[in-house]
């Protein structure tokens, strides 16, 4: 006798839920997904509201060609798509949402209310749906288009609902799905309300520029070069960061293949290798960049979420993407810090305060003046002179000495604000008048998250409205900065720190910056008695041989071993 089988089919009810648990990430997801269906439904207006970061409510409304009284109840169905008809569509497929499963398995895990209506039928359809159970259908009065609920998401599933971020997380994940999809979409205009207040509003945009400047700013478009690249039915544009202008920073890096928003291997790496040596250690490019090819070229349905893709040609598209980030820049590249236009207003002359804050002094002497605050004292220094406005020839003791000026005073800096951070006792300096900050949704949130680790090293920040800043007050040691980009950099700093355990490896990283921008700047060119007190700064606090993101610092030749180079040892 055969013993009795262990293998059992799995009800519906759960087959359900685990659908809901591949595409249902978070509420992001849900945005994402419906957002989708609003775009193949050719709308020309998306609004999206949602409450406590979309875990108590998500609504989309938008006025595309809306659905039947037939297709309504149909679209909550596993695998019904109006999307594709046979088999062969698989291979070429144009839509957003075309797997049939984002509905359904969004449906399983809330409480849906539907309301939709075909442009040209008098009446509409209402649906209402308690995990995925049909509870209400019936005629409604509707304007063309569909409204749609999603609410209590995750009620029946409280595990899933437990792994949940907090209200602002979740909600910077929507937000950073909608910008998406105003960078995939510039014809169309997007508006996001979270708990009652407008947050973002994209009104219909004449160029993907323009689009870019509404959800990124006028600070992105500065430090970006426009990429364009057309060859056979591949096309590519986009921006990117100029390689003098890299950070620390990886935000934003945004990659749309036919106007889908993807995270891609390939392209990724044949960005950084575009810019190959002209990237300084520790740096990173920012990036917007859209890829345009036919879609039997590409494998859009790798993924539940459909975020990953699978191309034809991969070689072909690295290889497009490297030529058009190179020529973007000039052939051959030839970009170096060293080239650095002098930045105004982001170093101050000895002697000269910032011209809108309290006198105090700044650039060097303010790092000279906290240095003695911190017992620091200069060790014996020779200037000879300075080569390409970067690199500083000195006699140090007895050993000749080329050194980078930027990372020698960057790493003072940065030794000075982590004594002051441990010591808690990091000298301020207060703004006369505070500099106005203005961000993106999603970063407005991280920022806001983080007032009070920033204020612990010297760096007062406060609310100006739902996504604007007033800085107050920077660290002593920094001098004349350009805030805006310091902002911007802390806040790729600390959009890290979820995924840092150590305290310190997480101030680190944002004292980091802060040296970073305070520093001088490559090709600034310096008197001998700046380069004497800079190398002096730099032999005080040890001659480290690298600066915080790990760049050297100094090229050193003893006597010895010069008397060696010229056969005289």
């Amino acid at each position: 006798m055969s013993s009795a089988g262990k293998i059992r089919v799995l009800p519906g009810e759960v087959v359900s839920r685990i659908a809901a648990g591949e595409v249902v990430e978070r509420p992001a997801a849900v945005v994402r997904e419906l957002i989708d269906n609003s775009l193949d439904a050719g709308s020309t207006r998306i609004q999206i509201e949602v409450s406590d970061g979309g875990r108590r409510l998500i609504r989309v409304v938008d006025d595309g060609e809306g659905m039947s009284r037939v297709d309504v109840p149909l679209a909550f169905q596993r695998h019904a798509t109006s999307k594709l008809r046979s088999e062969q569509d698989l291979s070429s497929i144009a839509t957003l949402g075309f797997r049939g499963e984002a509905l359904p398995s969004i449906a399983s895990v809330s409480r849906i209310r539907v309301v939709s209506a075909c442009r040209p039928d008098k009446m509409g359809t209402e649906l209402v749906l308690e995990a995925g159970r049909v509870v209400k259908l019936e005629e409604a009065g509707a304007v063309a288009g569909t409204h749609i609920e999603v609410k209590d998401l995750f009620f029946n599933t409280p595990a899933r609902k437990k792994f949940l971020k907090t209200a602002a997380t979740e909600f910077s994940h929507i937000s950073q799905a909608v910008q998406h999809a105003g960078l995939a979409w510039p014809q169309i205009q997007f508006s996001l309300r979270h708990n009652g207040q407008n947050v973002l509003d994209y009104p219909v945009a004449a160029s993907a520029r323009d689009r870019v400047f509404q959800v990124y700013g006028s600070r992105f478009l500065e430090r970006v070069t426009e990429v364009s690249f057309q060859q056979g039915g591949l096309r590519l544009h986009g921006f990117t960061v100029d390689p003098v202008r890299t950070s620390a920073g990886r935000a934003p890096q945004d990659i749309f293949v036919n106007r889908r928003p993807v995270r891609n291997a390939t392209i990724t790496h044949a960005v950084y290798d575009a810019y190959g040596s002209y990237l300084p250690k520790g740096h990173h490019p920012v990036f917007v960049l859209f890829i345009e090819l036919e879609p039997d070229q590409i494998d859009v349905n790798v993924h539940p979420t459909k975020r990953e893709v699978r191309f034809a040609e991969q070689d072909r598209i690295h290889e497009a993407v490297r030529q058009a980030i190179r020529a973007a820049f000039g052939s051959p590249m030839l970009v170096s810090a060293a080239s650095e236009p002098e930045r105004s207003g982001v170093f101050a002359p000895l002697g000269q305060p910032g011209p809108a804050r309290e006198s105090v002094p700044s650039g060097f002497d303010g790092a000279r003046e906290a240095g003695r605050m911190y017992g620091a004292g200069p060790a014996e220094v020779t200037p000879f002179g300075q080569v390409g406005g970067t690199f500083l020839v000195a006699l140090v003791g007895s050993e000749l000495q080329v050194i980078d000026q930027h990372t020698a005073h960057e790493r003072v800096l940065f030794e000075r604000l982590w004594r002051g951070w441990q010591s808690e006792a990091t000298p301020v300096q207060h703004l006369l008048i505070p500099a106005p900050i203005d961000l993106p949704p999603h970063q407005a949130a991280l920022l806001q998250r983080h007032l009070a680790d920033l204020a612990k090293i010297g760096l007062e920040v406060e609310p100006f409205g739902p996504a604007s800043f007033v800085i107050r007050s920077i660290p002593m040691l920094l001098g004349q900065v350009e805030y805006a980009a310091l902002v911007q950099d802390l806040l790729d700093d600390l959009s890290q720190w979820e995924s840092v355990s150590s305290l310190d490896n997480k101030i680190r990283s944002v004292l980091s910056s802060l040296a970073c921008h305070g520093a001088v700047r490559a090709g600034r060119v310096l008197d001998l008695p700046e380069i004497k007190r800079l190398i002096e700064d730099w032999v005080a606090e040890g001659l480290p041989s690298t600066c915080p993101h790990g760049r050297r610092v100094a090229l050193r030749l003893s006597e010895a071993e010069l008397a060696k180079i010229f056969g005289r040892s």
